[in-house]
């Protein structure tokens, strides 16, 4: 198993998007990279004095889903241009972030976010290894199954389509300068 946790905005969205995605084996919502001194509520995150921003932590199988899968899926999510927020959120916690352990998590999210980075004006992003989780009041795990009518900024069709997942990006293999250049017509 491997994980990885993302910051998209509220957590509810963000929680729900990546539990649809096959290959998932669980998801829970908390608090990242804030004052490791704290062990904030919600309320205590909302008043912007602790430095947590809401994240979901993905636990998956590579097996059955890639990073880079699951990179792409949120980058879909969200807008990488938006500081301090998404959708209708505004606020340091729903600051856009992607947090990781391992090195090879790493070079995949950096790799990846280079390219929307050339996509975005400004690129608001934040891309850190991941100091300090905490996990968030009960009643914010799986939010979105338990109130159907819950405020969501995802997409719900995005959210059918990552569940129907067609091609994973990991199979793909970019050519090299040469290659590509040899194929171009004059």
């Amino acid at each position: 198993m491997k994980e990885i946790w993302f910051a998209g905005g509220c957590f509810w969205g963000t929680e729900r998007l990546m539990s649809a995605i096959q290959g998932v084996v669980s998801t829970e919502v908390g608090y990242a990279n804030g004052d490791p001194s704290l062990d904030p509520s919600y309320e205590e995150v909302c008043r912007r004095t602790t430095g947590y921003r809401e994240t979901v932590h993905v636990l998956y199988d590579p097996a059955e889903v890639s990073t880079d899968y699951l990179v792409y899926a949120f980058y879909s999510s969200i807008d990488p241009s938006m500081e301090n927020g998404q959708g209708n959120d505004r606020g340091p916690q729903y600051q856009a972030c992607i947090f990781w352990k391992d090195p090879e998590t790493e070079d995949t999210v950096r790799r990846i976010s280079a390219v929307e980075a050339m996509r975005y004006r400004p690129f608001c992003v934040v891309l850190e290894e991941l100091k300090v989780f905490r996990r968030a009041e009960e009643y914010h795990q799986r939010y979105l199954e338990k109130n159907e009518h819950g405020y969501c900024h995802v997409d719900p069709y995005l959210i059918k389509q990552v569940s129907d997942r067609v091609f994973d990006p990991s199979a793909y293999k970019r050519p090299s300068d040469e290659e590509i250049s040899e194929s171009l017509s004059g």
